[in-house]
């Protein structure tokens, strides 16, 4: 675990050998609607940015997929030069269609392009950490990631990555992945309500993985549960910042990655994630996704 001093909830966490904060900041949502275009509000999204710093927030997460090519840019444009702490984390292994779809893009030629198309974009001379995106926008598929993943660790051999991670993935997947290299991070789709990954986060805690949740308030349709209304109701809290709070009392090696276009929203995240949950409200959130 790291030592790096920061005021915001749930202290820290190590990817590997590269601490960040366990509250840190998903770039997704600066692009335009539906994750298409440039921002309706470019000076917004730039102060989004840069206030995530000022939080001392050192994680953010983003994919040069995100526009396509706006997110990066966006930071580099913000945060150059970045500052020392600062980890940002990609992910590559599909594209973006005219209509807005996601296709997978994980030949090895077009996993070597995703990552020099991140480099440039983010101005940078290696990725902090990689992940490679599994299945499709339904959710995670079986199938084997050796080729695209070797492909990431040649990749990684060469010098343009530090760290290995992926995302959208089978609790298979994740160990064929740890039996080709090491990973520091895996990232699916996990929050109160979808808790499919318990066992997956158990095991990478003792492993000293990280699990980052994307989708940690629901996604594009919004956590909905009387029992997550009603701790939110006692507590004079939003239901969003419960279930940030509970996200970081379910394991230590959770990081959150929620993301907003917005720096009174983004200031609002970080301050409901510090709330404090008793064994009371712990026991009734933990029965919502069981």
């Amino acid at each position: 675990m790291s030592t790096l001093s920061t005021s915001l909830p749930g202290g820290t966490w190590a990817l590997g050998d590269l601490p960040v904060t366990r509250f840190g900041y998903g770039a997704m949502q600066l692009a335009g609607p539906g994750v298409m275009g440039p921002p309706a509000d470019r000076a917004g999204a730039l102060a989004v940015l840069r206030e995530a710093v000022d939080l001392g927030i050192t994680h953010i997460d983003t994919s040069d997929a995100y526009g396509p090519r706006v997110t990066n840019r966006l930071i580099a444009e913000a945060l150059r030069p970045y500052p020392e702490s600062l980890r940002i984390v990609t992910k590559v292994g599909a594209t973006r269609d005219e209509h807005g779809g996601w296709p997978v893009a994980r030949r090895p030629e077009e996993l070597r392009r995703a990552v020099h198309d991140n480099l440039r974009a983010l101005g940078l001379e290696v990725l902090d950490v990689v992940n490679l995106r599994l299945g499709d926008a339904a959710g995670p598929s079986p199938a084997s990631l050796a080729e695209p993943f070797g492909a990431l660790v040649e990749l990684q051999r060469q010098g343009l990555i530090r760290h290995l991670g992926v995302s959208n993935a089978t609790a298979e997947q994740v160990a064929e992945a740890r039996s080709i290299a090491p990973i520091v991070c895996v990232q699916n789709m996990y929050n109160l309500a979808h808790r499919h990954d318990d066992d997956l986060i158990d095991l990478l805690a003792r492993d000293g993985v990280a699990y980052v949740p994307f989708f940690p308030l629901g996604g594009f349709s919004p956590l909905q549960s009387s029992a997550l209304t009603a701790v939110a109701a006692r507590l004079a809290a939003t239901p969003m910042s419960v279930a940030l709070a509970w996200l970081l009392r379910r394991s230590p090696n959770i990081l959150l990655i929620p993301g907003t276009s917005s720096v009174a929203h983004l200031r609002e995240n970080a301050a409901g994630a510090g709330l404090r949950l008793s064994a009371e409200d712990l026991a009734e959130l933990d029965r919502i996704g069981r």
